[in-house]
């Protein structure tokens, strides 16, 4: 399933998570390491403090395994929404964001 998936994203973490993103800690975890890659090069601030994104998973539970090993870490209040098809978010780029905070 694709979700439109928002959430509070940690400012004090972002360095950090910046360099799980990028060093393949997160990229080589399976199932799910690719897309969690690809998904937070998608997401976009679109408010203070806020991103939004569209992931694909196929859990029983709504990104239940991103939530568990990486999201949950770093990101908060994390909402779903189940959609068609992936949308483009606009807003500033929330990759950006992070290489800029490491």
């Amino acid at each position: 399933m694709i979700y439109k998936v928002r959430a509070k994203y940690k400012k004090e973490l972002a360095g950090n998570f910046f360099e799980k993103l990028t060093d393949g800690s997160i990229s080589s975890q399976k199932p799910d390491g690719k897309e969690i890659v690809s998904s937070m090069k998608r997401a976009k601030i679109i408010k203070p403090g806020i991103i939004e994104w569209f992931e694909m998973c196929f859990c029983s539970s709504p990104l239940q395994h991103e939530r568990e090993t990486v999201y949950n870490l770093y990101l908060s209040d994390i909402t779903t929404e189940i959609v068609d098809y992936y949308r483009e978010v606009r807003g500033n780029s929330f990759w950006s964001y992070l290489s800029s905070a490491s």
